[in-house]
């Protein structure tokens, strides 16, 4: 998603809300089809009963909630992130270019 946002701000040159939005719209369903086909799985392990079950229904249990819990992180926090940091950088690029120079004294 972030690789698409900066090839968009770079090539296109559009603002990083614009890039950003268009990196999201067009990652979002490999995101969604790669994590559904390993959270459904991993359902079998969370969900079974019977012989054994007991042993790996916590890993199924875990991997389900790490699916999910990453899946939600990357979907809403990364575009959040992505943006901040871009104006943080522009909030540098903009108060290192208002600094002046130091004045060099010639002894």
């Amino acid at each position: 998603m972030i690789d698409f946002a900066v090839q968009v701000e770079r090539l296109q040159e559009k603002p990083a809300v614009e890039a950003i939005y268009q990196a999201c719209l067009l990652r979002f369903r490999p995101i969604m089809m790669t994590t559904m086909a390993a959270l459904l799985g991993a359902l079998p392990l969370a969900l079974r009963t019977g012989t054994g079950s007991e042993l790996r229904r916590p890993l199924g249990l875990t991997i389900v909630g790490g699916l999910i819990l990453s899946q939600l992180l990357t979907l809403f926090t990364t575009p959040v992130v992505y943006l901040y940091l871009d104006r943080l950088q522009t909030w540098i690029q903009r108060s290192g270019a208002s600094q002046p120079a130091p004045a060099h004294s010639t002894d």
